[in-house]
């Protein structure tokens, strides 16, 4: 996939602005508090709030070290059909419309976002944000309507048309999905609640790359706080409101 700069800052927005699901119901603003199966308690709770940089100075295009972890290790299939095949994260090329500046190679995935539109439009509440910030799907309640495709802004969200099967490669249980339901990153919540990092993550740093640093920005001595604090990155869309949580070094 290949798009200009300009058109990546501004990815989803020709969707997004004027779009209503229902009378007073727009897909562009943020809504005042985030609803779901979030509970004011936990809400509140101190505590992590994960977060994701993505120096793209280090990422090049023909390394796919985080895709196939992310396939491997969340069982996301390819189905060999353009249309409907899953993915979590994917690489978009991003080039200068002057072509003055050599092209980007930039990771795209769920932003986990602290005002997400895939959560204010869900619905049956299936979308729903976890006390440390993670955006998740009770895929029991999803019923695929696929609103929280339509208001995404960063197109991270996708329908799963066919059922997926086992990976005898895979190192733990991965789940098998039905048809019929939406599924998306989840930061590999898994892995981080047995103190792991997300398998992208872990992938890149293997791969020598180290353009991924992951970590919780409620800790100020974070790797991730301090790059955040003494070196200029940006997020997709931030015009939005939505308090996008995936941070970008180089775009």
């Amino acid at each position: 996939m290949t798009m200009d700069r300009r058109t990546v800052l501004g990815l989803g927005g020709a969707v997004a602005a004027g779009v209503a699901l229902a009378p007073g119901l727009h897909l562009i603003a943020a809504p005042a508090t985030s609803t779901g199966n979030t509970s004011p308690e936990s809400a509140s709770r101190p505590g992590k709030r994960w977060a994701m940089l993505i120096d793209t100075t280090r990422c090049s295009a023909d390394c796919t070290a985080c895709l196939t972890a992310c396939r491997t290790e969340n069982n996301v299939p390819v189905f060999g059909d353009p249309d409907r095949d899953i993915h979590w994260i994917r690489k978009v090329e991003l080039r200068d419309r002057n072509l003055r500046q050599p092209p980007i190679s930039l990771p795209v995935l769920c932003n986990h976002c602290e005002n997400p539109p895939c959560v204010h439009v869900c619905p049956t509440e299936a979308s729903f944000i976890r006390h440390d910030g993670i955006v998740q799907i009770d895929k029991h309640r999803c019923i695929g309507c696929r609103y929280c495709i339509i208001a995404c802004p960063y197109k991270a969200r996708s329908l799963v048309f066919y059922k997926t099967k086992p990976r005898a490669d895979a190192n733990h249980a991965v789940p098998i999905r039905a048809a019929g339901v939406v599924e998306k990153c989840t930061f590999c919540a898994h892995r981080l609640d047995e103190g792991k990092l997300p398998a992208c993550v872990e992938a890149c740093a293997k791969a020598d790359k180290g353009a991924m640093i992951f970590g919780d920005i409620n800790d100020p001595n974070s790797e991730i706080s301090q790059r955040l604090l003494k070196e200029k990155t940006q997020t997709i869309r931030a015009d939005l409101g939505l308090k996008p949580h995936v941070h970008y070094k180089g775009i």
